[in-house]
């Protein structure tokens, strides 16, 4: 039994791939600085050539992000973008359009509803819920703190 358990350990060790924790960082940083400077030089671009306020240009620049990363993933571009960038493609609000996009797109062959409409936000849905409750109490606790005088407007 110990001669298996270390041929699979040997195998393992074979078969996985090793990753320099530098080569990934720079492939992540890399990834997310490009998403992030093409973000903004839109956001550049609208609010230079259409006249729009700063705010509505961005808010159209995270809109357009969001509409991509869809996009990518639904014609298969943006998971062969995150095996390469990691976390650099994964942490912008493009991954989580990515998270959202790519369970609706697995699981769309068990129909609309038991397929697209339950699986749609198993990834998501813990980030929603999540950051939906930990705004909920920081609120009451700004509440709170405001009531007593702790926290000032």
């Amino acid at each position: 039994m110990e001669l298996n358990k270390k041929a699979y350990g040997d195998y393992v060790k074979q078969i996985t791939p090793v990753n320099g924790l530098l080569t990934d960082m720079g492939k992540a940083f890399l990834t997310g600085g490009l998403i992030c400077a093409g973000a903004q030089i839109l956001i550049l671009l609208l609010v230079s050539r259409t006249g729009l306020e700063k705010e509505k240009a961005q808010t159209l620049a995270q809109l357009t992000l969001i509409f991509l990363s869809a996009l990518f993933t639904g014609l298969g571009i943006y998971p062969k973008i995150v095996k390469w960038g990691g976390a650099g493609a994964l942490v912008p609000i493009t991954g989580f359009a990515n998270s959202v996009a790519a369970p609706a797109i697995e699981y769309r062959a068990e129909g609309h509803v038991f397929g697209i409409g339950v699986k749609i936000f198993t990834i998501a849905g813990p980030v929603i819920l999540y950051g939906v409750l930990s705004s909920w109490i920081l609120g009451l606790i700004f509440l709170i703190g405001t009531f007593f005088g702790i926290v000032r407007l």
